[in-house]
């Protein structure tokens, strides 16, 4: 559909095309409160200090940079996205000189070599189609010496809350199959994918890590809200449906999102990889 940023391969080249970016408002209900926990995370992995200037890649709108930003209140913060509605959004939320956000290709970065002073990327490097052209970008704009880290989502074995979904629309539906596959096969969402990927870019002091926070839903409508939207592949599978199987994949995944209980507030575990390196 022409309203999505993102959505074909010709459309963006540098993404799978299951990864919509529609609305600002819809990633923060699917995905926004959730990385900011995340962020927090994050931080105390990949580290911060004052006064730096810090280059948030794939910065969606803005859940990394300002969870930096309230902890360097003298840094300088870039965000960049490829998703136009998402930096717009992120644009709107910033009150900060200082956090700054601009449309671009992860791929292919405006800035000159050894410009940044930390460079990060936030739940996004699974979703480029050439995650290593990314990487290589990161170390190129990061000065010697500075940190460069990521993080993804453990899509196999770490993300309850998206495994409940996928497993109970491949049980229904065969061409779905297809769809959970392809989640779950991205790359850098695999055990030491993402510090093989930083030794391979010649990144040094390479570090792994596993981070995990808790998805927290009031109820089944709360989990089921987001995958009613634009953004993301759970709502580009639930928006593929017809009305009948649609309501016939709500009403199995309802039961699984309850697990034999009644209707009401669920806890699930997301977990993800995280690796740190330096800028030689």
């Amino acid at each position: 559909p022409a309203n999505y940023s993102l959505v074909m391969p010709d459309t963006n080249p540098s993404l799978f095309p299951i990864c919509i970016a529609a609305d600002g408002d819809g990633y923060e209900l699917s995905m926004g409160r959730w990385s900011r926990r995340l962020a927090t995370l994050f931080l105390d992995f990949a580290g911060h200090a004052n006064d730096e200037k810090v280059l948030d890649v794939g910065c969606g709108t803005g859940s990394l940079a300002f969870a930096l930003a309230a902890r360097a209140p003298e840094s300088r913060i870039t965000g960049i996205d490829f998703s136009q509605a998402y930096v717009d959004f992120a644009r709107r939320r910033s009150t900060q000189a200082r956090v700054t956000f601009e449309t671009g290709d992860a791929c292919a970065m405006p800035y000159a070599d050894k410009s940044f002073d930390r460079v990060l990327s936030l739940l996004v490097l699974h979703y480029v189609r050439e995650p290593k052209k990314a990487i290589a970008e990161m170390r190129r704009v990061a000065r010697p010496g500075a940190a460069v880290a990521a993080t993804v989502w453990d899509a196999r074995g770490g993300f309850v809350g998206n495994r409940i979904f996928f497993d109970t629309a491949a049980a229904l539906d065969p061409g779905a199959e297809k769809n959970r596959t392809r989640y779950y096969t991205h790359p850098m969402t695999r055990p030491g994918e993402l510090a093989a990927a930083w030794h391979e870019a010649g990144l040094a002091d390479v570090r792994e890590g596993y981070l995990t926070i808790r998805m927290e839903f009031a109820d089944f409508a709360d989990y089921w809200a987001p995958m009613t939207g634009k953004d993301g592949p759970l709502a580009a599978y639930v928006n593929s449906l017809e009305t009948a199987p649609r309501e016939r994949f709500r009403t199995a995944l309802n039961a699984a999102y309850c697990g034999g209980e009644a209707d009401g507030p669920r806890s699930f575990a997301a977990s993800a990889w995280a690796v740190r390196g330096t800028a030689p």
